[in-house]
């Protein structure tokens, strides 16, 4: 079966007692035992709830995996996953990373005793010369947020199982319609549920996908144990996002590849981030590996007294946070997203105060193109009074 056709079925058929095509909103947080020693499956909505199960359920089968499950927020998603590890175990992340994972790591986790080497991990002998005797896993962003850096899943991959270690990818930007990491050799796969599967900047949600059954039964058990669970009317709306997922992809990424290719004729702008474009370095490994590009492109303006200009001049584009919504957003890494990375990791890295990240929405790419020529040509003027 087509991912088309997995994702517009979720819930189909799921509800034998009515025939709701629609799958129904199970709010109970508690349900009753037909007799001593015998549940239905469902017992305490934490553990268990039937509207959760439903997507829990889809997104494993789509993932490719053995077991789904929906968490709070990506944010929570990562916490489950951090219960894996234990006091003393060290982590290789991507270098380009996310503020809130990085926040996390450095200002939580470092505190119970987790350990974490960030590294380019476009170049896998990176990633062998990082490893120590108490590296546990490996942590993949692929393309990173917001630098679009892409990394070789499976090379990655197949030198952790060589050193025992777990593969755990971010797909957030991607989503499984257009790749898919259990297949290339990772272990664990998370999202931010709210970004492009949830599609409409109305749902907070963090999915995992597990791979094999002694994970799927650790990763239960944490998620079960930490209760960061996500509640039924939020897995209802993650459900019908799904639904559309992938006409809206397509559409986000047609956009993007637009938008790229029109900010690279614009003096205003310096350097252009979307893997779409063939001459993006990682343009290679990304059709080798997935089936797209998704929506989001990054890009610098010459000088960053342009970008308080620019920002102030969207109409259509909302300056904004969050990404992959049906509406277009941009945002400004450095001070939003990656603000709680010290400034002089954030420029060594690239997230410098020129940067803007672009969440390329699917309204009619002409009338983004429109939006962003005024405030660019705004933005300039301003910059030469």
């Amino acid at each position: 079966m087509n991912i088309e056709t997995k994702l517009a079925q979720i819930g189909v058929g799921k509800d034998s007692k009515t025939g709701a095509v629609n799958f129904p909103i199970y709010q109970s947080t508690a349900y009753r035992h037909p007799t001593l020693g015998e549940s239905t499956g469902f017992d305490y909505t934490r553990t268990a709830n039937p509207t959760r199960q439903v997507l829990e359920e889809a997104i494993a089968k789509i993932e490719g995996g053995d077991g789904g499950f929906a968490c709070a927020s990506g944010m929570a998603a990562i916490q489950t996953l951090m219960g894996l590890f234990s006091q003393g175990d060290h982590l290789i992340v991507s270098l380009d990373l996310y503020g809130g994972t990085y926040r996390l790591f450095e200002q939580v986790y470092s505190r119970y005793g987790l350990s974490f080497s960030y590294v380019d991990l476009r170049e896998p002998a990176l990633m062998r010369d990082a490893i120590r005797p108490e590296t546990k896993g490996v942590l993949i962003e692929t393309p990173t947020n917001p630098l679009m850096q892409v990394t070789d899943i499976a090379a990655i991959a197949e030198i952790a199982k060589q050193h025992k270690l777990l593969t755990i990818v971010d797909n957030t930007f991607m989503t499984p319609f257009y790749q898919r990491p259990l297949e290339l050799g990772a272990d664990l796969v998370f999202h931010s549920a709210t970004k492009y599967l949830g599609g409409h900047n109305d749902v907070l949600a963090g999915l995992i996908v597990t791979k094999g059954q002694e994970l799927t039964e650790k990763v239960a058990f944490l998620h079960n144990s930490f209760g960061a669970v996500l509640g039924p009317q939020d897995s209802w709306l993650l459900i019908r996002g799904m639904k559309t997922l992938a006409v809206r992809m397509e559409r986000h990424q047609e956009n993007a590849l637009k938008i790229a290719r029109f900010l690279k004729t614009r003096a205003e702008v310096t350097d252009v981030f979307y893997p779409g474009l063939e001459e993006h370095e990682g343009y290679a490994i990304q059709r080798k590996q997935a089936s797209g590009f998704s929506g989001m492109v990054s890009f610098r303006v010459r000088n960053a007294s342009q970008v308080p200009v620019l920002l102030k001049h969207l109409q259509i584009i909302s300056f904004a946070e969050s990404l992959g919504g049906v509406e277009s957003l941009c945002t400004y890494p450095s001070m939003q997203t990656h603000a709680d990375i010290p400034v002089e990791v954030r420029e060594q890295v690239g997230v410098c105060d020129r940067l803007l990240r672009f969440s390329v929405g699917i309204e009619h790419a002409d009338d983004l193109i429109a939006d962003l020529t005024q405030a660019l040509e705004a933005s300039c003027r301003s910059s030469n009074e």
